[in-house]
Order: structure tokens, then C-alpha cells, then sequence
């Protein structure tokens, strides 16, 4: 197999059809696909970096007009209508915060830690935000298996332009740390080596980058 390497800027797809659905996140897209049907005006998806929570939230935030905003971003002036509040983490304003919580418009909220443990992990201090946050629907989008990770992948290899053998991509994926973060920053990896060699993503590309960091 041959394949054309270039440096062209990596565009991540991010529509809902590039979504990869495995069991530990099709509760998350389940809930997603049903945003009409929802229980309560706000919910929270939850993984590590990589995991899928942008790409599930920008699917939302596409289909119903939502405004997108950083965690660390908030202030007095909160955003009127439905919103994305992305990376929920130590340091967010709790005011602001609250009254996202408050209002009946349509919120979505992405941290690495789950709502119900915000109040200890980021040591709120305003007891109403505390219940609302240990009250929040969440979903969480990992529970990494061998489909999820080649889905994972490939899609991440696809982002760069590039297409690489089942058998490569099944190599790496049984070698590095099973999680997402890492399959990305590896990617990541060949790509560069892959246009500093001028070759393809082959097994003995991967090889050698594997061999340069211990294996989990």
C-alpha cells in the first residue's frame, strides 16, 4: 500500500456521522439523539481529553443553535439562549456557573470529572451550586475497548489525511496506554515522523516509535 503524505492543516470531523458509538459512550449519543426528549434543561458529558466530549457537543450545538464557551471564560455576563460550556475544571467561576444552572434554557456542560464530585474536586463554596451540581444528569464517553480504539483511530489518522493499514493501526493500539489522550498524542507522532521521513504510516514506522517510549 502506498499513500500520498503532505502537510496539510489537520481538520477533525465533526459531524455527527463521524462520531464512532461503542458501548462505554451510546448512552452519551442515545442522549444527544434525543435532545428534543430531554428530562431536564442541563446535562453534563464526561471523559478524559480525547474522549469524544467536543466532538459529541459540537454535534448539539449544531442541531440546536447552541453557543459554545470555555469553562474558564465565564463571567457576570452569562450567554442567553442554549449553550456549551466546555471544560468544567478548578477555577471556574461559581456564580456564573449557577446561574447557567438556573436558567430553563438548553446547557450542555463537558468536564473531565463527573458533576456529582465537582463540589470536592473544585471546592465550591456556594452551597446552591453544590446540590446542582451533585443533581446534574451526566454521561460518561469512555470505557475503552479494542472497536472503540481502531475506531478511534482511524478517524484520528483520517483527520490528517492519511490512511493506514488495520494491521498497523491494530499493532499500535495493542502496545501504547489504552486511553485516548494517548492514541492521539501517537498519531500525532507518526504523522510528523511520517513527513520528516517523506514515507507512509507503515508497521515499521510505527515500530520505531513505539520502541522509543516504554510500552504500557
Amino acid at each position: 500500500m502506498t499513500q500520498l503524505v503532505l502537510p496539510l492543516e489537520t481538520r477533525s470531523a465533526q459531524g455527527r456521522s463521524d462520531f464512532i458509538v461503542a458501548p462505554g459512550n451510546e448512552r452519551a449519543v442515545a442522549f444527544i439523539d434525543s435532545f428534543r426528549e430531554w428530562p431536564a434543561p442541563a446535562a453534563a458529558l464526561i471523559g478524559p481529553p480525547a474522549s469524544g466530549k467536543s466532538h459529541l457537543a459540537a454535534v448539539w450545538a449544531q442541531r440546536v443553535g447552541a453557543g459554545v464557551v470555555q469553562a474558564m471564560a465565564l463571567n457576570a455576563d452569562v450567554p442567553q439562549g442554549p449553550l456549551v460550556v466546555e471544560d468544567v475544571a478548578q477555577g471556574v467561576a461559581e456564580a456564573p456557573l449557577f446561574a447557567l444552572l438556573e436558567r430553563a434554557a438548553p446547557l450542555l456542560l463537558t468536564s473531565q470529572v463527573g458533576p456529582a464530585d465537582w463540589p470536592t474536586k473544585f471546592r465550591f463554596a456556594l452551597p446552591d451550586l453544590v446540590s446542582r451540581s451533585r443533581a446534574l444528569l451526566a454521561f460518561d464517553l469512555w470505557a475503552p475497548d479494542d472497536a472503540l480504539l481502531m475506531g478511534l483511530a482511524v478517524k484520528l489518522f483520517a483527520d490528517r489525511q492519511l490512511q493506514v493499514p488495520e494491521s498497523v493501526i491494530s499493532h499500535m493500539i495493542a502496545t501504547l496506554e489504552r486511553s485516548p489522550g494517548a492514541i492521539r498524542d501517537f498519531v500525532a507522532r507518526a504523522d510528523a515522523a511520517a513527513l520528516a521521513a517523506k514515507k507512509p504510516v507503515n508497521l515499521g514506522l510505527i515500530k520505531g516509535l513505539l520502541a522509543e517510549a516504554p510500552p504500557r
